[in-house]
């Protein structure tokens, strides 16, 4: 069985991807921008202020599918510069404070519009 899920309250998508699909009792959310869903614009300021918004999209798509960061298993995180990390992962750190899921942190040559940061998580749904 797969199912696409989509919400209002996370970025619309802008190209033939799903927010997420749900499948087998996973979740699979593509990856997530900073991008405010109630403006569809980019959120301002560096990582830090990136990273959390990125974080809110992944909680909204989440919580859409009726799962939450408690069930996320892994996150790939896509980062502009390295140099970053130890910023990001602050506000990481912050959404997921106990169990953090697995997850890879690479430094990529280009983003999406140009953006510091961009996260893509599996999760158990249910």
């Amino acid at each position: 069985m797969r199912e696409v899920i989509s919400t209002p309250n996370a970025p619309a998508a802008i190209g033939p991807y799903s927010q997420a699909i749900r499948a087998n009792g996973f979740l699979f959310i593509s990856g997530q921008i900073p991008v405010n869903p109630a403006t569809q614009q980019l959120v301002e300021g560096g990582v830090a202020a990136q990273t959390e918004q990125v974080l809110h999209n992944l909680e909204a798509i989440l919580k859409a599918a009726g799962s939450g960061l408690d069930k996320v298993v892994r996150t790939g995180v896509f980062l502009k510069d390295m140099g970053e990390f130890a910023t990001m992962n602050d506000v990481y750190q912050r959404f997921f404070p106990q169990s953090a899921p697995a997850r890879s942190t690479v430094e990529v040559a280009r983003l999406p519009k140009d953006v510091r940061v961009e996260i893509d998580a599996i999760a158990i749904v249910g």
